[in-house]
């Protein structure tokens, strides 16, 4: 059916109006066929369905699937031949359609606040054909809001603060609750606000959830801190609305509205004289009940006599008032001082100045405690003047020291020697005055600076210190010199006048008006016909020749000397020698040699050739004094020398052998006993001359077993010994053994025996034994030969 433009308009009027004044929950849809109406030569088809929107209440709890609302179409006669279809969101799972009537139910639970509304599709079909006889329109089913959330504050708990002594109805915070509810339906979504604790501080704007102060002057000092409830509900508040709460902590924050005060009025400080300058004397503070900035002190001294003494600063972390010393103290000139100090706070605030001043003061008094103090010198430095010339003894000065106590306790002086070490200087011990103790001599210390300790006579171990500088005054006491070693040379060739060399001096005076030296030749060598001398007037001269035609082989050195005299009062001089040699020289006067020995030297011997003979020569004298060192050597003998040899010796004293020589030292481990059988071993390091047959032993007197004993070991320690001297020190006394060939030999019997044995085959026995063929020979003179 086809309506036209107005005809349509006019009845989508009137389905509004009956569905604003009903509250009706559905609507039909309704197809009606007309014929087509023309209207200023346009035509418009009607719709073939016309719905508006299906309503349907959230959180519906029943049993039986909830009815939202009927499709019909006009074409439907209600003989069954018509079949209604439900597609898109939702469709079948939660929202059905009975395909015969139309009728739309929902068989979930739904949440508006969740999904609020759904769109669908409705089609009418012919049941025999399947084929629609209503095109496929859109349509939505609207869930309606109930009021099942309660308000929500999101960004809760709070946290606020706000100055302390505020007025009332300062602004504090704004809190806001949401609900999830639907705002434009109902009053489900209308949240009020109520504070349920923190009265009567503190006050809630219903509407805004503006917090706001209620009270005047909340002191933080008081109190410094509140926790508050704030409910949100909805529906308007009225019974049956759901409500959420959450808490604000609300903190006061300080004003400067404490003024600084002093616990006390007065306050009392002992410090010593001694205490040193910038130290602290005492620390006082001032009570400030307000915190951080509005506590800040700031201290000074408005009165008193200690205003130059003393001074007073902030400490920054504690905020107390720190007392220092700006001078020394001195119990002797003043005992005691008063200060009238001041506290303020640095930032004050005009709202309160009502309340009475910023500021407190009190009083401070110092006591100054008496110290012995050590002896203080009338001047810190005392400067003084000596000349070296001064004797031992003389007084170069006077230092002073007195006792700065009370007691003026009387002062010795004494000389720091650590400052004089050469003790150059003595001191009286009562009086301070200083006397050279040495002779003094500016060239060697121009100053001495030297300490002079002063003591209490009652406390020695007070000891004051004051400083002399003595200045070395300067005489002339040192003639001039020459300024350095020359080394002058003068060409064989040289011209008359050729300067030759200058010269000039140096003293180690120092005379105030500076030096000034003259030069001239000695008497001696004035009349010289070689060299002559010309003073500069500048303290220096030059040193000129008088002839020329110089030769090295006549004359190869010439000493010129010359005479110097200084300015000084009395001038001293002194004559010093200049040493000229002469050289050959080049064409441009460049000495080349100045030996005079070439001249002398063989004809076509160089100088190469006669250092090579002289080496050879050195080397043989080299040799020759090794050769005479060996030889030295092996002639030496390898006894020890008495005083090093410290073995057991034994000295004949009482034989009437050949003189002197019988009485030399053998060596004690020689000794054996002849009756103990061993095996003779021959020394390596000596070849005997003449071998001896071994003797029977013989009888002899009884010896001690532990001599014996002790012979026989040292004579095997000698045996087995690589540094035993490699000689035999082999003698016998009385142990000759029985049956010798040539029986004893011992010179004791041979004057009382009538022995007629004949020793003349001594001499046969060679060199060894020519003393004992000697001595026991047949000839009578031969007997102390």
């Amino acid at each position: 059916m086809k309506l036209g433009k107005v005809e349509f308009c006019h009845f989508l009027q009137l389905i509004a109006l009956f569905l604003c004044f009903s509250g009706m929950s559905q609507a039909e849809l309704s197809r009606s066929r007309s014929k087509p109406y023309f209207q200023s030569g346009r035509s418009r088809t009607k719709r073939s369905w016309v719905w508006n929107q299906f309503f349907v209440l959230e959180e519906y709890m029943g049993s039986d699937p909830l009815y939202v609302g009927k499709l019909h179409s006009d074409v439907d006669k209600g003989d069954g031949s018509i079949k209604y279809i439900l597609s898109g969101e939702g469709a079948s799972s939660i929202f059905i359609i009975d395909e015969n009537t139309g009728d739309i139910h929902a068989t979930k639970r739904l949440d508006r606040e969740e999904q609020a509304y759904y769109t669908l599709r409705a089609q009418a079909l012919d049941r025999l054909t399947n084929k629609p006889v209503e095109p496929e329109s859109e349509f939505v089913i609207k869930i309606q809001d109930i009021n099942d959330n309660e308000p929500k504050f999101l960004d809760g708990p709070y946290t606020a603060g706000v100055p302390e002594m505020s007025p009332v109805g300062t602004s504090v915070v704004q809190v806001t609750a949401t609900d999830a509810d639907d705002p434009t339906y109902g009053n489900s979504a209308r949240v009020v606000y109520s504070i349920l604790q923190g009265q009567p501080y503190f006050s809630v704007e219903p509407k805004t959830g503006v917090i706001k102060t209620a009270l005047p002057n909340m002191d933080r000092e008081a109190k410094d801190q509140y926790l508050l409830v704030i409910q949100a509900k909805d529906m308007v508040g009225q019974n049956g609305g759901l409500s959420g709460t959450t808490s604000v902590t609300v903190t006061l924050t300080d004003v400067n509205d404490n003024p600084p005060r002093f616990p006390r009025r007065s306050y009392q400080y002992n410090v010593p004289e001694s205490l040193p300058v910038a130290s602290v004397v005492a620390r006082i503070k001032a009570a400030d009940a307000d915190i951080g900035a509005n506590a800040e002190m700031e201290y000074r001294i408005v009165d008193g006599d200690g205003l130059g003494i003393f001074k007073i600063s902030v400490d920054k972390e504690t905020q107390e008032g720190i007392i220092t010393i700006q001078k020394e103290l001195d119990f002797e000139a003043k005992t005691s001082y008063t200060l009238r100090i001041e506290a303020a706070n640095k930032d004050a605030d005009p709202r309160f100045l009502s309340l009475g001043p910023f500021s407190d003061t009190t009083t401070v008094k110092i006591i100054v405690e008496d110290v012995d103090e050590p002896p203080v010198f009338s001047s810190p430095l005392y400067p003084m003047e000596v000349s070296e010339a001064t004797q031992v003894g003389n007084i170069i000065g006077t230092v002073a020291a007195h006792d700065p106590d009370s007691s003026n306790s009387p002062v010795r002086y004494s000389i720091d020697r650590n400052t004089d070490l050469e003790r150059y200087f003595n001191i009286d011990a009562n009086s301070g005055v200083i006397t050279t103790a040495k002779s003094l001599d500016r060239e060697t210390n121009a100053v001495h600076n030297i300490t002079v300790l002063a003591m209490e006579s009652q406390n020695p171990s007070q000891v004051g210190r004051g400083y002399v500088a003595i200045t070395i005054l300067d005489i002339n006491d040192n003639a001039p010199e020459f300024a350095m070693d020359y080394e002058t040379t003068v060409c064989e060739n040289a011209q008359p006048g050729q300067v030759i060399q200058k010269i000039s001096a140096v003293d180690k005076d120092e005379p105030s008006n500076g030096h000034q030296f003259y030069f001239s030749l000695t008497t001696d060598a004035t009349n010289n016909h070689n060299f002559s001398l010309k003073d500069n007037k500048d303290n220096t001269a030059s040193i000129l020749t008088r002839r020329n035609g110089f030769r090295r082989q006549e004359q190869s050195v010439y000493y010129l000397p010359i005479f110097i005299v200084d300015s000084g009062s009395p001038s001293l001089s002194s004559t010093n020698t200049l040493t000229i040699r002469v050289c050959d020289c080049d064409a441009d006067g460049v000495a080349q040699t100045c030996n005079a020995e070439a001249y002398v030297l063989p004809a076509g011997l160089s100088t190469g050739a006669l250092i090579a003979i002289l080496a050879c020569v050195l080397t043989l004298l080299v040799l020759i004094l090794l050769i005479v060192t060996m030889r030295r050597r092996k002639k030496e003998p390898l006894i020890f020398d008495e005083e090093r040899d410290i073995r057991e010796n034994i000295v004949r004293y009482d034989d009437e052998g050949g003189g002197e020589e019988d009485t030399e030292a053998f060596d004690m481990a020689a000794l054996r006993n002849l009756n103990v059988i061993r095996d003779t071993k021959t020394r390596r390091d000596v070849t005997p001359e003449i071998q001896f047959l071994s003797r029977p032993a013989f009888k002899s007197i009884p010896d001690n077993v532990i001599f014996r004993e002790f012979i026989w070991e040292r004579l095997k320690e000698a045996d087995v010994d690589p540094g035993a001297p490699p000689y035999d020190s082999l003698q016998t006394y009385a142990f000759e053994g029985n049956g010798s060939v040539a029986e004893s030999l011992s010179s004791l019997d041979s004057i009382s025996s009538n022995s007629d044995q004949n020793y003349d085959y001594l001499s046969d026995w060679g060199p060894r034994f020519k003393r004992l063929a000697d001595m026991y020979g047949t000839g009578q003179e031969s007997l102390y030969s």
